[in-house]
């Protein structure tokens, strides 16, 4: 029997099923927010960085992550005004793990991408 750890998990098999199925159909089910975001980091288009969307860290799923960087990206819509001891739990827990996470409204995202995208690089500059 494996032994439990507060460490993320280093690979896909130890990331429950459930949750790696949630980040699939997540990736391709990607809000209009995310695309917009994406479509700006993808492809190491921001200093290089390769980052990956809806990905799994332990039972959590990040929207976005940059693994060099440690760096966790969270579009927050209109579902996450009803889960804020979630999301609090949540941002503790990873943070308790290392990881460094940014986060951004729908409304940031669509009306200021710019901003979005220079707070992304001051983050991975270590300059925010």
């Amino acid at each position: 029997m494996p032994i439990k750890t507060n460490k993320s998990p280093k690979c896909y098999k130890d990331i429950p099923r459930h949750v790696t199925y949630l980040s699939r159909k997540l990736r391709n089910n990607m809000t209009e927010c995310e695309k917009m975001l994406w479509e700006k980091i993808s492809r190491k288009q921001l200093n290089g960085l390769k980052f990956r969307r809806q990905f799994p860290i332990g039972r959590y799923i990040a929207d976005f992550y940059n693994h060099e960087k440690k760096l966790i990206i969270e579009i927050d819509g209109s579902i996450h005004n009803q889960q804020k001891e979630y999301d609090k739990n949540r941002e503790k827990y990873l943070e308790a793990s290392g990881y460094n996470i940014i986060r951004f409204t729908n409304d940031e995202v669509i009306n200021n991408i710019n901003m979005v995208i220079d707070k992304i690089i001051r983050k991975t500059n270590g300059t925010e």
